[in-house]
């Protein structure tokens, strides 16, 4: 049995795997991390690996105390990936895209696929049938878009996420929302079919925070799976874990 967990910027997210059925799904602040895994272990008593991504500044020391109670695995760079990284500076890609690249390897073999994951930042990343990782783009999320207009303009107050009542926008909350979500919308959908022009038959998979609120405003047709990064851990430590 595994715990997978995934420390973002924002939030951490951590699952309980049995093989590759998600038994449970958790989701906690950065705030007390050690405290948390205690419960979560108490729980299932059952698991012997902990996988761990992180693209923050959490200290391993916080993880490597449960080494007692199960195997401690931390994805880097050096790890064997089911992928081949043509990335320019492959030690900066994030180890969040590095597993979601993983996961769509190895979830739609032989096929080009790009993942977008809609998070605190938006994150786009392909790799073709051959399983090379070429790249992608990075842009900000919802709720950076919003915390932005807000901090960075005079006047403009900081909203929650709200779909728009109208694309033209009749006040300027609503000149707000409609902004940011359709120009958002619009963002992805224009990186979706400028990838289709040149891969027609690839995969789109949509994940992170905001897939759901973004999926079915979307024109193009996607795979959306807001759990797609937990499950490329699990996945990303079974293939570890059989070609270490």
């Amino acid at each position: 049995m595994l715990l997978a967990v995934d420390i973002g910027n924002s939030r951490i997210k951590g699952a309980v795997f049995e093989d590759n059925t998600l038994l449970k799904q958790f989701v906690f602040s950065n705030t007390d991390i050690k405290a948390n895994l205690s419960i979560i272990l108490d729980q299932y008593p059952d698991c012997t690996d902990l996988a761990v991504a992180t693209v923050g500044d959490v200290e391993k020391e916080l993880f490597l105390s449960f080494d007692h109670r199960l195997k401690i695995h931390f994805i880097s760079h050096e790890d064997r990936l089911p992928f081949q990284n043509h990335y320019a500076t492959p030690l900066t890609l994030g180890i969040d895209r590095m597993v979601l690249a993983s996961g769509a390897v190895l979830q739609f073999p032989s096929q080009d696929r790009l993942v977008v994951d809609a998070g605190t930042c938006v994150t786009y990343d392909f790799i073709n049938c051959n399983d090379e990782y070429l790249g992608g783009g990075i842009s900000p999320g919802i709720r950076l878009r919003y915390a932005s207009l807000h901090q960075y303009t005079a006047k403009l107050p900081l909203l929650e996420k709200e779909a728009p009542d109208n694309f033209i926008g009749n006040s300027t909350a609503q000149s707000i929302h409609s902004g940011i979500v359709q120009g958002l919308i619009h963002e992805i959908d224009g990186f979706i079919t400028q990838y289709k022009q040149q891969h027609p038959k690839i995969i789109i998979i949509l994940t992170g925070g905001d897939a759901e609120f973004l999926a079915n405003r979307l024109k193009n047709t996607i795979f959306a799976n807001s759990n797609f990064l937990l499950e490329s851990l699990n996945q990303t430590f079974q293939y570890k874990i059989k070609n270490d």
